[in-house]
Formats: C-alpha cells, sequence, structure tokens
C-alpha cells in the first residue's frame, strides 16, 4: 500500500532535483530504519539552511558518500521532523509542501504547525480567482 501524506492523500513527490528522500526516490516516505523522520517535504529558505548549520545539521556542504549534493535557497527536501519542529518553535521553519509530506510526521509536529507553513498549490486552479 502508498503511504499517505498529511492530507489524507497518497504521498506525492517532494524532489528530483535534487534527488530527496531517505530512500533516494523524490518521496518522503519512511520505515523502521529512518530514525531522523525525514518526513516533511520543505522548500528550504537561506534563514532555515542558516538555522540548521547552527543547531550542527550543515544542509548545504555536498556529502557525496550519502547521495547529498548540498542545498540551495528554493530546492525541495524531505527534512527531519525534529529539526523541522526545532525550526519552527526558532521562527525559522521552511515552507512546506502538505502533499508530499509524509502522515508518520504526525506523531511529532501538529498538523496546525505544518498548515501555518504549507506551500502547496492545487493542481486544478478553476475553482481559484486569480484576476
Amino acid at each position: 500500500m502508498a503511504e499517505r501524506n498529511v492530507l489524507g492523500g497518497e504521498l506525492e513527490v517532494c524532489g528530483t532535483d535534487p534527488m530527496t528522500g531517505w530512500h533516494r526516490d523524490g518521496c518522503c516516505s519512511t520505515g523502521p530504519e529512518d530514525l531522523g523522520s525525514h518526513t516533511i517535504c520543505a522548500v528550504v529558505t537561506a534563514e532555515f539552511l542558516e538555522h540548521q548549520r547552527s543547531i550542527g545539521n550543515d544542509l548545504q556542504t555536498p556529502m557525496p558518500a550519502y547521495r547529498f549534493p548540498g542545498l540551495v535557497p528554493g530546492d525541495r527536501w524531505c527534512v527531519t521532523a525534529r529539526n523541522w519542529l526545532r525550526a519552527f518553535h526558532d521562527g525559522a521553519a521552511a515552507p512546506v509542501v502538505l502533499a508530499a509530506t509524509n502522515v508518520k510526521v504526525l506523531d511529532l509536529v501538529p498538523l496546525d504547525a505544518l498548515r501555518r507553513h504549507a506551500v502547496d498549490v492545487p493542481g486544478d486552479l478553476s475553482g481559484l480567482d486569480l484576476a
């Protein structure tokens, strides 16, 4: 069975350039071996990246041994629930793509916190007034 997102639907792809996910499959899928819970699809910002570096989680320096390219602002990346929540409490949370964020994150992060930082765009824009 496919993993679910925090909205109740099928987990969508978070990002493929760079290729993200615990399994480097583009999705924030998880499992028992993912001790960090890489379940939040974040659009990283300069502020978030600096916050992560300040807490000892350098997301900018490439680490080829882990197939990690290093991130720049605007990249979509599956970040750990604990570190995103810490950034949230410190006022530096990255925007979140709810449709690509794994429902398992709700074990640690309240849905309301994620919704406050949501950047999802509906697939069907016909009902929106874009004028």
